[in-house]
């Protein structure tokens, strides 16, 4: 029996596929060809790091509670103490809405609403 299967490893498959670059593009657009593909990676590995470290910032940013809290107003001013928001002469409702802009949240629950 004839095996028509071709035994063709990691390494010979690159040889083979520049060996078919070279013909198609020709020895004079290879380098071109050769730079666009690297700046297209490079600029690829740009955005994947920035989008990274946008969601490391946004998960870094929860607020902390640093002890017991007696009642809602307290916990409500703790939080917005640790991301930065003033809470004189504000309500309850103000402050929850600055907080939940603040960490990006779409929709605050409100209180006894279900």
């Amino acid at each position: 029996m004839l095996d028509n299967s071709l035994n063709i490893g990691g390494s010979e498959w690159i040889i083979i596929i520049f060996v078919a670059l070279v013909l198609i593009l020709g020895t004079g657009k290879l380098p071109g060809a050769a730079r666009k593909m690297g700046q297209a990676v490079n600029e690829y590995n740009k955005a994947r790091n920035e989008i990274q470290s946008h969601m490391k910032e946004v998960t870094e940013e929860s607020p902390k509670i640093s002890g017991p809290v007696e009642t809602e107003r307290e916990k409500l001013e703790m939080i917005a103490k640790s991301i930065g928001i003033k809470t004189e002469g504000k309500t309850d409702d103000e402050i929850r809405e600055n907080i939940s802009t603040k960490i990006g949240q779409k929709k605050v629950d409100e209180p006894g609403k279900k």
